[in-house]
């Protein structure tokens, strides 16, 4: 075939797999905004805030530039989602074209390029790029509005960019792909950094068109020039490129005098001059290779100064404006993430250094001192940046007793998950092995963490639950039974929610064998390009686990972030998919041959991942986590203060604020950020129809380094009013300090027992507590906080309690049960929909999180009966957070009813039984310790068929679940036994209920023996 031919062909398969992923992606994209950071992201984008750390300035400026094409308001969620998918659907093009690329060089090695292999090469690479678009992980990130879309389209642009460079060696003005390819690294800074573990493989690129063959030692300098040349982009040109603006800022405002950014501006122009004149030098003398690489430098820049719009939109103080990157300094610490501490993955301290804290010692016995990271602030009335905290000698150095290299168990409260991992006996206090560190390492890091994600994708998946390395959930499976028994144990008498679980996908491990032949049919025939997807595959995989340290375990699972090493190995099913038919060409040569083949792998591979995962990835009628954050706000009082704790119960509500303007009123306080300067700060500030946090504590007071804690010290017996309590708290006075080291003083506090004074006039007033409840108001609220110390965020709570003096009702998420999360007032709440409200009426906490605050029925009633479940009257995939978000709803709910039959309300109780029945039937929705309360309340107001029916549905999943569980062998019985015994115990609840309620003798006898049945089948376990 005519090399145009061939080119034309390229060129519309190409976008006709393009066409084929955009379709896909459009179909099933999130209509509104998702769970996690997809909220932040969203309301960052549209409006240019800032996010939280190390920030995405690109992706935020080409979120809010397709916000522009939204219709309305509740539409730009979907725009936003909609550029992910476009990006996703770029990333397939690009891998199309370069896996054309690669292919038909293997192909034209010895022969000229014919129709046959045409075919071979466009139906491969379409094969390859096919499977990745229908991916698990892949697919996840395409459809909802997070960066690692974007982050691999750039990686896949990267890739193609570098093949377009290769092509062009030799040629007159080629460098113009490299100054193309160093603006695109410039821009991945301004999405996600990962983009840049491309790198190493560019170099290689480059490095092979001028080595023709490599010894042993240009091999190792080869590499090392490769990962030379990532370190120096990722940790020293941008990195030092900000010190070099931060310490410039520095001198000319601190020594010099000069107004604030007078030092930013001169280094900028000090940079523009150096890039001038050194070009300009090297044009004159000659010096290509100085100029090629000036050049270079330059257009990096240029891309990265897409972080130009963080300092500037954090200076105009946006309403989302997380560590306030205003200047040079604050934009190098917002790079750094010196927000989430220091981490140092080559050397660093074990678990076990809480068993035996030893401070580094000098020569002289002395505690070795060190100094910290200095805190700089603007001073306005000086005209200075000054050093806010005491930084110098502010840290004790620990000894190396504790310490070792490549640390990966090193967080103290993970101590029994690591112990279990890596077989480290319970008891030991010693520091872990070199051995068990390692092991740890490669049965969790690299074993689970990472190749249990790439059988996810191409092997096949066992459900849509975080793995907890338990054989029920999270593992991956082939779908062949006998192996799958092996791997995850007996795949016969599965209970209904395992086979019917959305996210159990079997591929037959048929992408997974491509890939391998591919692999090897590559590292045959083309070494050196073998080499340069390996380093591709090795950079967004292993290094990656290596580098993030991943925890066991994580609050979810983490294969997003690893999708560029799938896209490799996508790439190397498509060289499979050309071995196969490159292997058959040796006996019989046929295009039949070549499209036969084509097509039984598409149908083997992509078409069967489509078939399978398109069931868990089409979220298009998913509203859940909008629903979720709707609820959490009607559930407040106009002008409420909402404390929330984590992702899913605070980035939604700011979407909800930023973007579609609902219930701008409430102040929304997330109580994890309320423990830095600058969010309390922005919290002090009013934010459209919400005034600011009710506060006496000045900025000067809790910057920085100050505050951080207080402790307590138990000297006074008496209760103090809140109101005394922060006036020690914000006093300067040296009598309510104590010194903790030499020179260095904390605040303390001499009683952890206090009293909250109420208004009843204002609570009745604001419509905190209803008139009718006005007896139960008491006069006085009693809080003991927490008995060692206050950490700030906490402090800030008490402060807000002590000067809101009851105007702004207050409300809590919940979500944990931790006192301190409810400024240890849990038994003074109601529970308002969702959200907890905190009122002067004492109802005791007896059954913990679930049975947390007072119920007021009209008005619960009334909120429950506006929920919407996320319904949109079409069906949806309920993921695992919509199904552990049902948990609230449900509890709700039942306890609504229970008020509800005590006050002999039974219609209504009947009607609200009902709507979570029918709402979120139960083998859907799942979580069925909250579910055991249908038959109950059924029998309660007289409605048995209901009671019986729900019953059944019980009784048949835990049956299920019994019968399954008998099927393993002893072993792995003594392993299940805790989650046996809680399916009996939900069982035998349902059991006394219905001997309890029931007066169907017949029917009673029928469960009865049905239980002991099953009981029968663990015998031996019991024993």
């Amino acid at each position: 075939m005519k090399e145009i031919n061939y080119q034309k062909w390229n060129v519309i398969t190409g976008w006709i797999v393009f066409a084929i992923s955009l379709v896909t992606y459009t179909l099933t994209l999130e209509p509104t905004v998702s769970f996690w950071d997809c909220g932040e992201y969203i309301s960052t984008a549209v409006k240019l805030e800032v996010g939280h750390p190390p920030g995405a300035p690109l992706f935020q400026m080409l979120g809010a530039f397709f916000a522009m094409f939204s219709l309305s308001d509740n539409h730009v969620a979907h725009m936003v989602n909609f550029m992910s998918g476009l990006a996703s659907a770029f990333t397939i093009l690009f891998m199309f074209w370069s896996l054309t690329n690669l292919i038909k060089r293997i192909a034209i090695k010895n022969k000229a390029l014919d129709n046959n292999k045409t075919i071979a090469i466009l139906g491969s690479a379409a094969v390859g790029s096919l499977t990745y678009t229908f991916s698990d992980s892949f697919w996840f990130s395409a459809v909802e509005a997070e960066v690692y879309a974007m982050s691999s389209f750039l990686m896949a642009l990267l890739f193609w960019l570098g093949l377009k460079w290769e092509k062009s060696f030799g040629e007159p003005r080629n460098n113009r792909w490299l100054l193309l390819i160093s603006l695109i690294i410039g821009l991945s800074f301004g999405v996600h950094i990962l983009s840049l573990l491309v790198i190493p493989s560019l170099v290689f690129l480059y490095l092979n068109h001028y080595y023709s063959h490599y010894t042993v030692k240009t091999f190792i300098i080869a590499n090392l020039i490769a990962i030379g040349i990532l370190a120096f982009v990722f940790k020293f040109l941008f990195p030092y490129t900000l010190l070099f603006f931060s310490a410039s800022e520095l001198f000319f405002i601190n020594n010099l005098g000069l107004p604030f950014n007078t030092g930013t501006i001169i280094a900028g122009i000090v940079i523009v001059l150096g890039f001038y004149f050194g070009l300009k030098h090297t044009r004159k003398n000659k010096l290509y290779l100085g100029n090629t690489i000036l050049l270079s430098v330059l257009f990096v820049m240029i891309g990265f100064s897409c972080w130009i719009m963080l300092p500037i939109r954090a200076n105009a103080n946006t309403i989302i404006n997380e560590n306030n990157p205003s200047s040079a300094r604050e934009l190098l610490a917002y790079y750094n993430r010196e927000q989430y501490g220091d981490a140092n993955i080559f050397y660093d301290t074990y678990y076990s250094e809480k068993y035996n804290r030893a401070s580094a010692l000098d020569e002289n016995g002395e505690v070795i001192m060190i100094d910290v990271k200095p805190k700089y602030e603007k001073d306005e009335k000086a005209g200075k940046y000054i050093i806010v905290n005491d930084y110098k000698k502010a840290q004790q150095k620990t000894s190396d007793l504790h310490k070792g290299l490549i640390p990966r168990m090193v967080v103290p409260g993970l101590e029994q998950n690591y112990k279990m991992i890596a077989g480290i006996p319970k008891d030991s206090q010693s520091k872990p092995t070199m051995f068990q560190n390692l092991k740890f390492m490669a049965e969790y890091q690299f074993g689970y963490m990472y190749f249990r994600y790439l059988f996810w994708n191409f092997v096949g998946k066992q459900n849509d639950l975080q793995g907890n390395m338990d054989p029920l959930n999270g593992n991956w499976i082939t779908g062949i039974d006998f192996i799958d028994q092996t791997l995850v144990g007996p795949q016969k008498n599965l209970p209904r929610n395992a086979k019917k679980n959305k996210g159990r996908n079997v591929y037959f491990g048929i992408p997974f064998l491509l890939g391998l032949i591919g692999l090897m049919f590559q590292y045959a025939k083309d070494k050196r390009n073998f080499y340069n997807l390996l380093l591709f595959f090795a950079f967004t995989g292993f290094a990656i686990i290596f580098y993030t340290n991943p925890k066991p375990f994580e609050p979810r699972e983490r294969d997003y972030a690893i999708v560029g090493s799938f896209y490799i190995f996508a790439m190397w099913v498509g060289f499979g998919v050309y071995a196969i038919i490159d292997k058959i060409n040796q006996y019989k040569r046929n295009k039949a041959i070549a499209i036969g083949i084509t097509i039984l792998c598409l149908l083997a591979s992509p078409i069967l991942m489509a078939t399978q995962n398109w069931d868990d990835h089409d979220r298009s009628n998913r509203y859940t986590a909008y629903f979720n954050a709707k609820a959490y706000l009607d559930s407040c009082d106009q002008n409420a203060i909402l404390f929330t704790i984590g992702d899913n119960d605070t980035f939604p509500l700011w979407y909800l604020q930023e973007v579609e303007k609902y219930r701008t009123d409430i102040k929304i306080v997330n109580s994890s950020l309320l423990a830095t300067d600058w969010y309390i700060d922005q919290m002090k500030r009013k934010a459209y129809e919400s005034d600011p946090i009710p506060s006496q504590l000045t900025h000067k007071q809790y910057r920085h380094g100050s505050l951080d804690v207080a402790y307590h010290m138990g000297q006074v017996k008496d209760r103090w009013n809140l109101e005394d309590f922060m006036t020690w708290i914000s006093s300067n006075d040296k009598r309510t300090y104590i010194e903790i080291s030499e020179g260095k003083f904390e605040k303390f506090y001499p009683t952890n027992k206090l009293n909250l004074k109420v208004n009843k006039e204002m609570v009745l007033a604001n419509g905190t507590v209803k008139a009718k409840d006005a007896h139960e108001i008491v006069d006085t609220i009693s809080l003991d906080v927490d008995e060692r110390g206050l950490t700030k965020n906490r402090i800030l709570m008490l402060d807000i309690l002590a000067n809101n003096q009851w105007k702004h009702p207050i409300y809590f998420t919940g979500g944990s049960n931790a006192n301190e999360e409810y400024i240890w007032l849990k038994d003074y709440l109601q529970l308002d929909g969702l959200a907890y409200k905190l009122v002067p009426i004492k109802t005791e906490d007896k059954y913990g999180i679930l049975g947390m605050g007072r119920i007021d029925s009209e008005l619960l009633y009334d909120r429950v009966k506006d929920w919407t479940f996320g319904h949109r009257g079409k069906d949806f995939y309920l993921d695992v957070e919509s199904r552990k978000n049902s948990i609230t709803y449900r509890n709700t709910i039942s306890r609504l009813v229970e008020a509800l039959i005590n006050e002999r309300k039974f219609d209504k109780a009947e009607e609200m039984l009902d709507l979570s029945f029918h709402k979120m039937p139960i083998e859907d929705y799942e979580n069925y310790g909250v579910c055991l309360g249908f038959p109950e309340q059924y029998y309660l107001i007289n409605k048995p068929e209901k009671a019986r029916k729900a019953a059944n549905i019980l009784i048949k999943v835990f049956q299920e679940q019994l019968l399954y569980y008998s099927k393993f062998n002893s072993k792995d019985l003594s392993y299940l036994f805790s989650d046996i015994q809680t399916q009996f115990q939900m069982y035998q609840t349902i059991k006394i209920d219905i001997d309890k309620y029931d007066t169907d003798e017949d029917y009673k006898n029928k469960v009865a023996q049905a239980f002991e049945s099953h009981i029968e089948m663990f015998e031996t376990l019991f024993e």
